[in-house]
């Protein structure tokens, strides 16, 4: 087995296709497909399904996958350690959050501090955080509730109540307080399933003995407020992240208390990469100040 081979078939993977992967690494496209299939024959196994139209893993190939993201993601380490400086100074940091609400502020700073590294900011849920950390397509996330287990760095950001709302002409926004047994008897726009927010929604409700039933589900906490805002019925959301919109108002929920625990976090095995941690630094002076 060659360096050159799995790095091959990483990008292959990766990139989603072998032409793809040789712009990646500035080679010829039948290097690349040379380097793959010397690696199959070797093993006698197959990695990739091929056709015309698209290239995609096999079970083998989906294992193999797992491994070389953590191989070189821990070479990009050992480069990081290797030349701090430059990591700080052009380096990437990839975040996926439930809101990027919460992030503001951090961002704000981080940008200022270090002008020259390049962020990507994607939305996600819960889940899709996790996942995205797991599978090391993201570096640090921002998620609804605190972790369990060991396997995260974790840095509370804040904790605020979940509150319904509704646009400005909606006979229940005027009040300002509802029951669940009150919201339920109007149009629901709720988050997709995976969301920690409609998650403690619906156990509450459930609790106080109200079935929530969404008439409309959106993917993204922006699509339910134009929703909403449309008149489309009501939404939810943490208070932190009503923000300031003239279209909408708050509602409180009378109920026993459901705060969402913010938090900025990333897998304990990266948290040593200089940029996370740069990040996380960052972060924990804001929290402190």
């Amino acid at each position: 087995m060659r360096y050159v081979q799995l790095r091959a078939f990483h990008n292959v993977a990766v990139h989603g296709g072998f032409s793809r992967a040789a712009e990646a690494l500035f080679l010829t496209q039948p290097a690349i497909s040379d380097q793959v299939r010397k690696l199959e024959e070797e093993y006698d196994v197959l990695l990739f399904n091929r056709n015309k139209k698209q290239v995609t893993l096999t079970y083998a190939g989906q294992q193999l996958l797992e491994i070389t993201r953590r191989m070189f993601d821990t070479e990009q380490q050992a480069l990081d350690l290797l030349s701090e400086s430059r990591a700080l100074r052009s380096g990437k940091l990839r975040i996926v959050a439930d809101a990027a609400h919460h992030l503001l502020h951090i961002l704000a700073i981080f940008r200022k501090t270090y002008p020259n590294v390049q962020i990507t900011v994607d939305a996600g849920n819960t889940e899709t955080v996790t996942t995205s950390l797991h599978s090391y397509d993201a570096d640090i996330g921002v998620l609804g509730e605190i972790p369990q287990g060991n396997e995260f760095e974790v840095l509370k950001l804040n904790s605020t109540p979940i509150i319904a709302f509704a646009s400005r002409d909606n006979p229940l926004a005027m009040s300002g307080t509802a029951t669940f047994e009150e919201l339920s008897k109007y149009p629901l726009v709720m988050r997709e399933q995976g969301s920690k927010t409609r998650q403690k929604l619906e156990t509450m409700a459930s609790e106080c003995g109200v079935t929530f039933t969404p008439r409309i589900e959106a993917r993204g906490r922006e699509a339910v407020r134009e929703i909403v805002a449309s008149g489309g019925g009501i939404g939810f959301v943490s208070y932190a992240e009503f923000g300031h919109d003239n279209r909408l108002l708050p509602i409180r929920i009378d109920s026993p208390e459901m705060l969402m625990d913010e938090a900025l976090i990333c897998l304990r095995e990266r948290s040593g990469g200089k940029l996370v941690r740069a990040f996380f630094d960052i972060a924990r002076s804001v929290s402190v100040g």
